[in-house]
């Protein structure tokens, strides 16, 4: 395990950790609400929205549209600030899809969130089917001068699964956009879900190898899971959807993390909703607790991210 991306304890390339590295302290993501919609629901593209799809489910509470952007900010800042002693802030773009919008409405929120002199840079959580070119030049613009990283949603490489949960694009238009964004000084972070109906375990991790040759820095993954007022609990209560166990979600991680390059940054590797909203599963897990359950299942099987992209010294248990 010699990469230096590997942090030795987690046995993976911590996007907290490059962060520190590439900015010098404890840097934390502020999330923000722009208050967008998208083009999977106002029937530009679809109506409906995914059918996992309620941004309640993954969105601070104080994150809401009717509050200003600095407002939403100063108050992200100040619990991240007391809770992990972070300095300095990446303001996050999170609800909905944040590049749909007139470029002028763009250019006035971005550049308000990067005014913050404690704000090192943004990062806006789009579609493959969502960027134009307008938007995608502002924020090379933005780029010259600030850390920038566009989250692009691929959830899964099977077009089948994303027209099952009505996702809305398709994998050509994902891999079309990454190359579009290539080589602007953007930095690109690829959305993944896990336990659609009807994936297998080999299935995803073929996006293991398609994300090994594309210009993706950083990935954020997390377990499929059904709220309230979606069609996935509705499926759920029909009994047409089994949510995978932790165990094999665990198991899951670590294989895509053992041929996931080292070089890829890991943001996320589990997600929770609130309790009052939850349908299943009920795994009741914290991310810290989520994290050590697959830090310590890489540590029993003597194996770390990217390891089986050199056979040889992971199957000699090379420490």
């Amino acid at each position: 395990m010699s990469d230096l991306f590997i942090h030795p304890e987690l046995r993976f390339h911590s996007y907290g950790t490059w962060l520190r590295r590439r900015f010098g302290c404890n840097v934390s993501k502020v999330n923000v609400d722009g208050g967008f919609t998208c083009p999977n629901r106002d029937g530009s593209r679809g109506t409906g929205g995914c059918i996992y799809c309620d941004n309640a489910s993954f969105s601070p509470g104080g994150t809401v549209p009717d509050k200003s952007i600095e407002l939403q900010m100063a108050e992200g800042m100040a619990y991240h600030r007391q809770r992990l002693g972070s300095e300095k802030f990446i303001v996050y773009f999170q609800k909905f899809t944040n590049t749909y919008a007139p470029v002028a409405r763009l250019r006035d929120l971005y550049t308000r969130a990067l005014s913050h002199p404690d704000v090192v840079g943004i990062s806006v959580g789009t579609r493959p089917d969502a960027l134009a070119d307008e938007a995608l030049e502002l924020l090379a613009d933005l780029a010259r001068e600030h850390y920038v990283c566009i989250e692009l949603g691929l959830q899964s490489m099977d077009d089948a699964i994303l027209e099952r949960i009505n996702r809305g694009h398709t994998l050509d238009e994902y891999l079309r956009t990454v190359d579009r964004i290539a080589g602007r000084g953007i930095a690109l972070c690829t959305h993944l879900i896990y336990g659609f109906p009807g994936e297998t375990r080999e299935g995803f991790l073929k996006t293991a190898h398609l994300l090994a040759g594309l210009p993706v820095d950083s990935v954020k993954l997390h377990q499929l899971h059904a709220v309230q007022g979606t069609r996935l609990a509705e499926l759920y209560l029909r009994r047409e959807f089994v949510p995978i166990t932790l165990a094999e979600y665990v198991t899951t991680a670590c294989d895509f993390l053992e041929l996931l390059p080292p070089r890829i940054a890991v943001q996320r590797l589990y997600g929770s909703a609130p309790l009052a909203i939850r349908v299943a599963p009920t795994w009741n897990l914290k991310n810290n607790q989520m994290w050590y359950a697959i830090v310590n299942e890489l540590r029993r099987r003597g194996t770390w991210q990217g390891c089986r992209l050199d056979r040889e010294q992971c199957r000699a248990g090379n420490l």
